[in-house]
């Protein structure tokens, strides 16, 4: 399905109820920006799972545990659960303990390039399609006083990696390679192919 089919023939997307198992904000209006219609329904799901598999099976399985807990008391709607990771060296880098884990996090990442990967869980009825995106993002420099600010605004707090690529974030990265709207926390042009594509097979 071409981008321009997919782009005058999303509207049935409106014919499902379609839950976002998340309680970010971000997701949540990246969502809306391409008027896809959500209800918010956090998942409590525990995300602590082993991290003794590679990243990315370690982040796909959390978004699958996050879409099942919901889909489990809403199994007539659509669920979309995603989780995102920072990955440097191998290690995987989620929100940061206090400040002081975020000024730590900081520093690894400073001058060096890491990966940021998010998975993507749809699950409708017996049905399900999940995928990951990842992409590279490489950091100034940056000075203790600079990281110090920033934690000090307080917006690493609830960042994978200690930081948002989003908000004031912004002016610690160099560059990134790869899908932007993947380090805010949804692969947002991906979600929507497989999620067309998934509705048209359940439409065939």
């Amino acid at each position: 399905m071409t981008i321009e089919k997919q782009e005058t023939s999303h509207e049935f997307l409106h014919d499902y109820s379609i839950v976002l198992a998340s309680a970010s904000p971000r997701r949540l209006e990246l969502l809306r920006q391409i008027n896809i219609p959500v209800t918010v329904i956090p998942s409590k799901f525990t995300e602590n799972l082993p991290k003794t598999s590679t990243p990315a099976e370690y982040v796909s399985a959390t978004a699958k545990g996050k879409a099942v807990d919901v889909h489990a008391h809403h199994l007539d709607s659509l669920v979309i659960a995603a989780d995102t990771i920072v990955v440097l060296d191998g290690t995987i880098l989620e929100k940061p303990r206090d400040d002081d884990h975020a000024r730590e996090m900081l520093r690894d990442l400073s001058g060096r390039t890491h990966t940021v990967l998010t998975a993507v869980y749809i699950k409708y009825k017996n049905r399900n399609r999940n995928f990951y995106v990842e992409t590279e993002v490489t950091f100034a420099e940056l000075s203790d006083k600079l990281i110090n600010w920033y934690v000090d605004t307080g917006e690493p707090r609830d960042k994978a990696g200690g930081y948002g690529i989003q908000g004031k974030g912004a002016v610690l990265v160099e560059k990134i390679q790869g899908c932007y709207f993947n380090v805010v926390g949804l692969p947002i042009q991906r979600l929507f192919s497989e999620l067309l594509l998934f509705l048209a097979e359940d439409r065939s």
